[in-house]
């Protein structure tokens, strides 16, 4: 597979790539600058299960806030540079574990040279970001128009200007919205280098179109064996992101641990408020260290067989539930507490 064969990269504590797990990251949307909001939203991500997180560096106060942040968290920090050069040295300084630097909009070679010398000085990497939305002129009427060679070429020249000056410290990002488009780029890309790469669909969308955006795009790219970290790009609560990539991790085998719900769509038998049972349940399962799956259903009648394959269960009745394993059925309880008997059962796993 490509990612068992892509380079090990070391970001703080972390390694990607050789191998590795797939690592989940994301991105603040605090100012940088304020070093308590953007404390706390990672400390929030943090407990979500982030791997990895990207902050903005637009301003030198942002570069020096670095430090101060790195000092409250306890995940590697990656700096965002966009145009100037200067922040990018600057965050390094400060204590950044990886940039991130597009080579071709800071500036000419000296440029470049200046933070790669700062970043060769730590030994931190620099991820290599191209998106289809800042495609070279030139590439746009190569190809005829944005597409995945041009994305690949130009993300490999921009690699190409940092290996000549001796440094291999690197990862790899390339994103489009255009999720087929995306797919296919990673495809190109992975056949060309053994650098990490970064996935992502970026500008996904809102939690809703985003997640399933990324999910197929995701999907697809990571089922190859591409990928070595991953972001879901939301317009929403960062924390939203980091679940949405665990359960993609989840679903397509690359990641164990957590509770994995399933729940049955609802129909005319359901008599339980089964939809806002089901949401509860997703939320208490949330902090549960158990690598198990539990099913939530409508129907107490073909509810237990249907999800005889779940670790654990509860299935509504008329006023009532069941609480079952393996499609066994542990006991009867009023339709209020059903809730509580899963979390009971729930606490005695942990505690086994």
């Amino acid at each position: 597979m490509f990612r068992d064969h892509t380079r090990t990269v070391t970001i703080g504590d972390r390694k990607i790539g050789g191998g590795n797990p797939i690592l989940i990251q994301s991105m603040t949307n605090t100012r940088t600058e304020d070093v308590s909001a953007t404390v706390e939203q990672i400390l929030r991500l943090e407990k979500a299960g982030c791997e990895i997180i990207r902050c903005t560096v637009p301003t030198m106060e942002a570069a020096e806030a670095i430090g101060e942040i790195k000092k409250q968290i306890h995940i590697p920090l990656v700096a965002d540079i966009h145009f100037d050069y200067k922040m990018a040295i600057a965050a390094i300084r400060n204590g950044a574990d990886k940039i991130r630097i597009n080579p071709g909009n800071i500036g000419g070679a000296d440029r470049v040279r200046a933070v790669v010398d700062a970043a060769a000085e730590r030994n931190i990497p620099i991820r290599v970001g191209v998106n289809s939305g800042s495609l070279e002129k030139n590439l746009v009427e190569k190809y005829g128009g944005v597409t995945a060679e041009g994305i690949v070429e130009s993300a490999l020249d921009k690699v190409r200007m940092i290996e000549e000056l001796d440094y291999h410290n690197l990862v790899i990002s390339i994103k489009s919205s255009d999720v087929l488009m995306c797919v296919r780029a990673h495809e190109l890309l992975a056949d060309k280098t053994e650098y990490p790469l970064h996935v992502g669909i970026t500008e996904a969308g809102t939690v809703q179109s985003g997640n399933i955006k990324s999910a197929i795009g995701l999907g697809l790219i990571l089922n190859q064996g591409i990928g070595d970290t991953i972001r879901v790009s939301l317009t929403g609560d960062p924390v939203e992101e980091i679940r949405s990539a665990k359960l993609i991790l989840r679903t397509l085998g690359l990641r164990k641990g957590g509770i994995e719900v399933v729940s049955c769509p609802t129909c005319g038998r359901t008599r339980i408020d089964l939809i806002g049972l089901a949401q509860q349940v997703e939320r208490l399962v949330e902090d549960y260290p158990l690598d198990i799956k539990v099913a939530v259903m409508g129907c107490a009648v073909n509810g237990p067989g249907e999800a005889k394959e779940a670790d654990l269960g509860v299935a509504g009745g008329c006023g009532e539930g069941l609480l079952f394993r393996h499609g066994e059925i542990l006991k009867k309880v009023p339709e209020t507490e059903l809730l509580n008997a899963l979390k009971e059962e729930l606490d005695k796993w942990t505690g086994d």
